[in-house]
């Protein structure tokens, strides 16, 4: 991999990885397509004890959020509260009141899954579609997000790199997770990531933030996976992944004058839906204790029409 040729790389890595007329012209699911009904049902008998995890952070003003590209953390506002009802100033009969509220936030700025038409190549969309015809003002005409809604539940996998790799189930941020490294933490957990999985990564990051503070969470140094996983995304036939990151991939990326190279390999080209900002520290307690690290995993994204991102309460049940 040649660090100063960032465009050479994605180049290479788009051709031998690209998942284009897999599923057809007309596809909008993209790495999904692995997830089939047969999955589905064995995912679900994975659930024995029933306890549950809910692997989002928090939607609130406390966000990690600071503005960057009009990013900014979730503004929530009341409508109607209790002392409205208490003051009967809301007009209804026989003393009955009631709460009422909104919330405006950007798509992406907590827990979230990026969709298939928030990441071009050079001008391309997923399936080789011109970026300008899939996502105009109106929004991801082609691949919304809300196409992907009904289908994100099946087996999903815990990969604490973390935990096994890391120093205090944390690795610093900047480290590459490499191919290597993924299967050396399957190993670890006696756990293969394969077709139609949602596999979930734990750097650590998030719990070192929650210790130390913020910082530069959105958008400064992470681990992350490295650009060379490309061919791993690919091959393991893997229906999505997530991270307890910001951006997924490691940071700062791997090439001098690049901007998340992996992102334009893997959304565009292998078409694989990627989640950011997930928080796993629970249920990776719960699993290394248990010593289970695959379980059922319903993270269905909000059917916003035309969205290229959106908000997820991932649950894990085991």
């Amino acid at each position: 991999m040649n660090r100063h040729d960032p465009e050479g790389a994605i180049a290479e890595a788009a051709k031998s990885f690209s998942n284009w007329g897999r599923w057809g012209a007309d596809d909008r699911l993209g790495t999904l397509n692995f997830l089939t009904e047969d999955q589905r049902r064995a995912g679900a008998a994975l659930v024995r004890r029933g306890v549950s995890f809910s692997l989002s952070q928090s939607f609130d003003m406390n966000g990690p959020q600071k503005g960057w590209r009009r990013r900014t953390n979730p503004v929530h506002t009341m409508l109607d509260t209790g002392t409205d009802a208490a003051l009967g100033v809301q007009g209804f009969p026989h003393g009955i009141g009631g709460a009422d509220d909104v919330i405006a936030m950007p798509l992406q700025c907590s827990t979230q899954w990026d969709g298939l038409g928030h990441i071009f190549d050079h001008g391309l969309a997923w399936n080789g579609r011109a970026a300008e015809k899939v996502v105009t003002s109106d929004g991801d005409l082609v691949t919304g997000i809300e196409h992907m809604a009904p289908y994100v539940a099946g087996r999903g996998v815990l990969l604490d790199v973390g935990r096994v790799i890391g120093e205090n189930g944390e690795l610093p941020d900047g480290f590459a997770i490499t191919e290597e490294h993924l299967t050396a933490t399957a190993q670890a957990h006696g756990v293969t990531p394969g077709r139609g999985d949602i596999v979930v990564v734990r750097t650590g990051q998030l719990t070192r933030v929650r210790r130390d503070g913020w910082g530069d969470y959105a958008g400064g140094p992470a681990p992350g996976l490295s650009f060379t996983t490309a061919g791993w995304l690919h091959g393991s036939e893997i229906a999505a992944i997530a991270t307890d990151t910001w951006g997924f991939e490691v940071r700062p990326n791997e090439f001098e004058h690049a901007f998340q190279p992996l992102h334009q390999v893997a959304i565009p080209h292998i078409g694989l839906l990627i989640g950011e900002m997930w928080d796993p520290d629970a249920l990776a307690e719960d699993c290394a204790a248990d010593g289970e690290y695959a379980f059922w995993l319903t993270a269905a994204p909000l059917p916003i029409t035309g969205a290229v991102g959106s908000p997820v309460n991932p649950i894990a049940v085991k």
